[in-house]
C-alpha cells in the first residue's frame, strides 16, 4: 500500500480500533467491572486507546494493535461467560462498522457516487468507505481465531467444559509467540498464513454486505 492509499486508509483504522476496544470496556462495564471506566477507557477518543508501538507499526509493516482495555473478573457476576461477551464484543462492533459502510458503499454505488465521473471528492470517499469496510471485516475476523492473546481464544474458553481450563493456561503461554511467529513469517516470505485463512471470510461478507 502507497503512502496515498494509507492515508486513506488511517481514518478507518482509527475508528475500527477505537471501536473495538471500546466495546470491549461498554460490555464489561455492563456487566459490573468498571476498570475500564476507571482508566479511562470507556471513550471514543483514538488516543485513549492507541498503542505506540503498534501504531508505529501500522505503517511499517502495515500490522498494528491498539491497548488492550483491562478487565477484572472479579467484579463480574459469572466471569467464565462474562469474558466470553467482552470478547465477542469487539469483533461484533467491526462486524457492524462493516456492514454500515457496506451498506453505505451500495447508497453510492446506487447513486452513482462511485463512477469516475463523479468527482474526486466523490471517489475519495468511496475508496475509505471501502477500507472502512475491508479493516473492519479483516480486524473482526482476525480477533476470531483462537489464538491467544486474540479474542477469539477467550470465547473458546467460555464455551470449552471447565476440564480444558489447564490446557488453555498452557496455549495461552506460548499464544503470543506461536502469533508473532505467524505474523513475521508472512512479512518476511509474503506467503500470510493468517490472510489465507481469514481471506476467504472477508470475501463472503463484503460481498453480502456491499456487493461487491
Amino acid at each position: 500500500m502507497d503512502i496515498y492509499n494509507l492515508l486513506l486508509a488511517v481514518p478507518a483504522i482509527l475508528i475500527a480500533l477505537t471501536f473495538h476496544e471500546f466495546a470491549h470496556g461498554y460490555v464489561a462495564y455492563r456487566f459490573g467491572d468498571p476498570t475500564a471506566k476507571n482508566h479511562g477507557r470507556l471513550t471514543l477518543n483514538p488516543l485513549a486507546h492507541l498503542d505506540p508501538m503498534g501504531t508505529i507499526m501500522i505503517f511499517l509493516i502495515h500490522f498494528g494493535w491498539a491497548k488492550p482495555v483491562p478487565v477484572d473478573p472479579r467484579y463480574l457476576g459469572n466471569p467464565k461467560r462474562d469474558m466470553m461477551w467482552i470478547a465477542a464484543a469487539g469483533p461484533l462492533m467491526n462486524m457492524a462498522l462493516a456492514l454500515i459502510s457496506g451498506i453505505l458503499i451500495r447508497i453510492f454505488i446506487g447513486v452513482g457516487l462511485a463512477s469516475n465521473q463523479a468527482g474526486e471528492t466523490a471517489q475519495i470517499a468511496f475508496q475509505m468507505l471501502y477500507y472502512s469496510l475491508y479493516i473492519n471485516l479483516a480486524l473482526a475476523f482476525f480477533n476470531l481465531l483462537p489464538i491467544p492473546p486474540l479474542d477469539g481464544s477467550k470465547i473458546l474458553a467460555g464455551v470449552l467444559p471447565h476440564r480444558y481450563t489447564p490446557t488453555l493456561y498452557l496455549i495461552e503461554s506460548k499464544g503470543p509467540m506461536v502469533l508473532f511467529g505467524i505474523i513475521m513469517f508472512g512479512w518476511i516470505t509474503g506467503f500470510h498464513v493468517l490472510g489465507v485463512v481469514i481471506g476467504p471470510f472477508i470475501s463472503v461478507f463484503s460481498h453480502l454486505f456491499s456487493g461487491i
